[in-house]
C-alpha cells in the first residue's frame, strides 16, 4: 500500500509539472481571489489582553526581550508562555533574563529529558530535576510529541505516553501544582492514505516528512488512547492537551473526552483553521466548555495572530487562512461574547498557570 501511495504521489507530481510547463495552472498555484462581497472586520489586535499559553522561544536565555515585547504590545499579548525552557542551567538563564528585564510578561515551562528511560532511578532523578526547575522559576511542564513517537528506553523499545515508569513525573507535577501541557501524536490525516480523499494531501505532499503509518511508530488511535489513559490515571494532575487533543475536527468527540476527564484543559494552537470552518459548532463548543479552553498559537509569527482574533471575535464570512497547505478552505468568525472571550484570552490561564501577574488584566 505504501509503495502504491508513493507511485501515486510521483505520478501526480509529474502531471502537475507537465501542466506547469504547458502553461496550465496546477493545484498548488491555483489560488483564486474571491469575488464575494461581505462585511469584513480584519483585526490586528485582540479586544482584550491575552495570554498565549503555547509559544516557543528557544533562545530566551540570550534573547533581546524588548523586541518581543514591542511585537507583543502590538497584538495586546500581555503574557507569553515559553514552553521551550529546557531544564537545569539553561532554564535558570531564561528565567534570569526574564526577571532582569520584563518579569511580569513571560512565563517559562520546563522540559524533561527522556533519554535513558528504564535506567534504575531515572524517573526519580527526572522528578527531582523538575522540582529544582520549579524552584528556579519554572511554572509548568511541557511534553513534546517525541514522547509516544520517537522516545525509546534503554532497551530500544518505544516509550508509550502512559508508560508507568514516568509516573513519578506526573505525581511531582500534581504535588507542585503545576500544569502539564502535552503534545501527543499529529493530525489523524497524517496516518491516512495520501490520495484524493485526504484533505491534508497538499501539506503531506509539500512536507513529506509528516507522513506516518501504522508502524511509524504506531497507529494514531493507539497513541492518542495512550494519552487519554495518562490523563485518567493521574486525576490529580492538571493537563493541557495541545492542539485540542487533535480532535478540533470532531468537537463532539472532544467534548465527551472533557466530560470524562475533569483534570484536562485544551488549547487551540495551530488548529484555528479547523474551528474557523465550523463556526456554529465551534461556538456551541466554546460556550459549553468556556472554562476549559486556553488561547494558544504554537509558532511565533506575529502576522498570523490576526486569523485567531478574527475567528474568535468577529462574525465575518469566508475569509482566508494564512497557510494554504494547512487549510485551502475559508474561515468564518464565531463572534464570541465578551465574557467567554475574557475566559479564553486570560481568565482560564490565570486559574491554571501559577505566578502570572494578575494586575495586568481587567476583572
Amino acid at each position: 500500500m505504501y509503495k502504491k501511495n508513493v507511485v501515486t504521489l510521483i505520478m501526480g507530481w509529474l502531471a502537475f509539472t507537465a501542466c506547469a510547463q504547458s502553461g496550465k495552472i496546477d493545484f498548488e498555484s491555483y489560488n483564486p481571489t474571491s469575488t464575494l462581497v461581505v462585511p469584513a472586520h480584519p483585526l490586528q489586535k485582540a479586544k482584550f489582553p491575552f495570554i498565549d499559553v503555547h509559544n516557543h522561544q528557544f533562545d530566551m536565555p540570550t534573547a533581546n526581550l524588548q523586541n518581543l515585547i514591542t511585537a507583543m504590545d502590538q497584538l495586546n499579548m500581555k503574557v507569553m508562555v515559553n514552553l521551550s525552557g529546557d531544564n537545569g542551567d539553561k532554564l535558570k538563564r531564561s528565567v534570569t533574563n526574564v526577571k532582569e528585564h520584563f518579569p511580569n510578561r513571560f512565563i517559562v515551562f520546563a522540559n524533561v529529558n527522556f533519554n535513558k528511560v528504564g535506567e534504575e532511578g531515572w524517573a526519580q532523578k527526572a522528578a527531582k530535576q523538575l522540582e529544582e526547575d520549579v524552584k528556579n522559576g519554572a511554572n509548568g511542564l511541557k511534553v513534546y510529541k517525541n514522547l509516544g513517537l520517537s522516545v525509546k528506553d534503554i532497551d530500544g523499545k518505544r516509550v508509550t505516553v502512559d508508560d508507568s515508569r514516568l509516573n513519578p513525573i506526573w505525581q511531582k507535577c500534581a504535588e507542585l501544582k503545576i500544569p502539564v501541557l502535552i503534545h501527543t501524536a499529529d493530525p489523524k490525516s497524517f496516518w491516512d492514505p495520501v490520495d484524493e480523499h485526504n484533505e491534508r494531501w497538499l501539506e503531506i505532499t509539500t512536507h513529506p516528512g509528516r507522513k506516518r503509518g501504522p508502524d511509524n511508530p504506531a497507529p494514531f488511535e493507539t497513541i492518542i488512547e495512550e494519552q487519554h489513559r495518562l490523563f485518567k490515571n493521574n486525576p490529580k494532575t492538571t493537563f493541557i492537551a495541545a492542539h485540542f487533543g487533535w480532535y478540533p475536527n470532531d468537537l463532539g468527540k472532544l467534548g465527551s473526552l472533557l466530560d470524562q476527564m475533569p483534570n484536562v484543559m485544551v488549547e487551540f494552537g495551530a488548529v484555528i483553521a479547523e474551528l474557523g470552518r465550523q463556526p456554529r459548532m465551534a461556538k456551541q463548543f466554546f460556550t459549553k466548555y468556556q472554562d476549559r479552553i486556553l488561547f494558544g498559537k504554537d509558532s511565533w509569527v506575529p502576522d498570523e495572530y490576526a486569523t485567531y482574533f478574527r475567528v474568535l471575535e468577529t462574525e465575518d464570512e469566508y475569509f482566508p487562512y494564512h497557510k494554504k497547505y494547512h487549510a485551502f478552505w475559508a474561515m468564518y468568525g464565531m463572534g464570541l461574547p465578551d465574557p467567554i472571550l475574557k475566559k479564553i484570552y486570560y481568565k482560564n490561564a490565570l486559574r491554571v498557570i501559577p505566578n502570572i501577574d494578575k494586575t495586568q488584566f481587567p476583572e
